[in-house]
């Protein structure tokens, strides 16, 4: 199979992947503008509505980046790589830390589940690395089959760490993550 057949069958076998990753980095992009709004007073009340309407935001963007985790597997798995392990432990990775990811922003938004599961310390550390090791892998390996252009993953990976040196830049790392993920299965990258 071709890069252009793969190219053709992810458009028509993955038309939902650049509408879940848009989807992802809004909901993503949400959560940091209200994560702002909720701190202009200096202070962040877990109770308020930006808080809480933020980190339901950020809980739906983490299931979205699952699916594009999931869609991203499969695009790659249609090409005839030798690399196929790779994406195999990139995508159980990157949906293993979507699933920590998620079960420490239930311990945020319920404290009762915080309380009652005693979220380990692995989990609140592990979790966001591996989601984003594991998306950040597929994504370069689409760059590499020419899939995606490689600012793509590029632009992912800086829009991560100017969250990752400070969560205020929420909104900036959101819009950067969305440029990097919009050429997803659009045409052909130049």
């Amino acid at each position: 199979m071709t890069i252009n057949d793969v190219r053709a069958a992810g458009r028509t076998a993955y038309p939902w992947l650049r509408s879940m990753a848009v989807t992802a980095s809004l909901l993503l992009f949400g959560y940091g503008l209200l994560r702002l709004i909720g701190g202009l007073g200096g202070h962040r009340d877990k109770s308020a509505w930006p808080w809480m309407i933020g980190h339901t935001l950020f809980l739906f963007g983490i299931v979205a980046f699952g699916a594009v985790i999931v869609g991203l597997h499969g695009l790659l798995r249609a090409t005839s790589s030798p690399l196929r392990a790779v994406d195999d432990v990139a995508a159980v990775a990157g949906l293993l830390g979507a699933v920590g990811f998620g079960w420490v922003i239930l311990g945020d938004l319920f404290p009762r589940f915080a309380d009652a599961v005693n979220t380990p310390g692995l989990v609140l550390a592990g979790g966001p690395a591996l989601f984003e090791l594991g998306l950040l892998t597929l994504l370069f390996r689409a760059a590499f089959v020419r899939l995606l252009p490689i600012w793509g993953p590029v632009l992912v990976l800086v829009g991560f760490a100017s969250i990752a040196v400070q969560l205020d830049l929420l909104p900036i790392g959101a819009a950067l993550v969305l440029a990097g993920l919009l050429p997803l299965g659009g045409s052909r990258p130049r």
